[in-house]
């Protein structure tokens, strides 16, 4: 933003230099030397008050990767874009599907410029560990966002008990790429079983798996997500629904696979029929940003998070109660520093 005390002080400057010509240049006429100062101050002031409107303020288009279609992530990719592109001017931000690995590894190699992610994930990239072949350099954290959990669906009607009794059965993961299905993976494997043990496997959306599972074409639904999740809400709805639990065991054998991995209970009634508390893992989802994005834009985006996060409650209720702090809380990836300025300016960091 322009001062505009400058545009007076430049007028009067030029009123100056106006009476000097008239006295020491008569030659001059006196009705042209302020004509042409009356042109200078309105080309000034024109120019002052478009820089003030933003008309030639930068301009960026980004694209925000979220998650899967009936999932938490994609509507809260909506409420974060419209909120920033009504507080930034000169900002679109578009919204796309994607899943916590394949959105880190997007903004590491320029795919994409905010996304989210888990916590697991992330910090798996910071290190170059697996799912990731390389270190994550690139990659910023700008907010942490709530907690997700871990769930093991299956019918009532199945007799799977366990995630033993898998084996054989039909499952889908989630589509390759996101975190839940790589924690899927591991789960199966801490049981000593793979893929290749399942008579199927589908790699589909949330809706899809809520649709095979309502048809009775999947034994297994295995997701990361919050709790109470609407997908299995949806599926609750019309089928008597059993979740799995992991023993204690299992659950130390998880968080020796990814120390960010967190220890979760679900609490009974959380969803229609399950009338038990159900014993499991999980992380945070997170926003991070491309560190190539320059830091005042980053500063504005991480604002208006803080300002909007009443509004975010309403997409995702596990955001209800979410401060700033919240936000702040170091989960093992770098800050971005625009996001590091605000945080610091606010005291959410000291």
């Amino acid at each position: 933003m322009f001062d505009f005390n400058g545009i007076f002080h430049i007028c009067n400057y030029l009123h100056a230099v106006k009476w000097n010509l008239i006295i020491h240049r008569p030659y001059l006429r006196k009705e042209a030397v302020m004509k042409k100062t009356r042109l200078v101050c309105l080309v000034l002031f024109v120019f002052f008050v478009l820089f003030s409107s933003g008309v030639f303020a930068q301009n960026y288009d980004l694209k925000l990767m979220t998650g899967p279609m009936g999932g938490s992530w994609y509507p809260l990719g909506g409420a974060i874009s419209d909120a920033v592109q009504k507080a930034i001017p000169g900002v679109t931000l578009a919204v796309a599907p994607g899943g916590g690995v394949a959105n880190a590894e997007a903004v590491q190699f320029g795919k994409c410029d905010l996304g989210f992610s888990n916590s697991s994930s992330a910090v798996d990239g910071v290190h170059g560990r697996p799912p990731f072949q390389h270190k994550l350099t690139k990659m910023r954290q700008v907010a942490n966002l709530y907690p997700q959990y871990f769930q093991m669906v299956v019918l009532e009607n199945s007799g799977i008990k366990s995630v033993a009794d898998l084996k054989g059965k039909v499952i889908s993961p989630g589509p390759k790429g996101h975190t839940g299905e790589f924690a899927a993976r591991q789960v199966l494997s801490i049981y000593g079983l793979y893929y290749p043990d399942m008579s199927n496997v589908h790699h589909v959306s949330y809706n899809d798996s809520v649709a095979l599972m309502k048809d009775g074409h999947c034994d297994g639904w295995l997701l990361c997500t919050t709790a109470p999740a609407s997908s299995i809400i949806d599926l609750a709805s019309t089928r008597k629904i059993r979740l799995l639990s992991l023993p204690e065991d299992k659950i130390a054998a998880m968080q020796k696979l990814n120390a960010g991995y967190i220890r979760r209970v679900i609490p009974k009634g959380t969803y229609q029929g399950v009338d038990y508390d159900v014993q499991g893992f999980g992380f945070y989802t997170h926003l991070i940003a491309s560190e190539d994005l320059p830091e005042d834009l980053v500063y504005k985006i991480t604002k208006t998070m803080v300002d909007n996060l009443p509004r975010f409650a309403t997409v995702v209720k596990a955001m209800a109660g979410v401060t700033a702090q919240d936000l702040a809380l170091d989960i093992g990836v770098p800050f971005h520093p625009g996001a590091l300025k605000y945080y610091k300016e606010i005291g959410a960091i000291k």
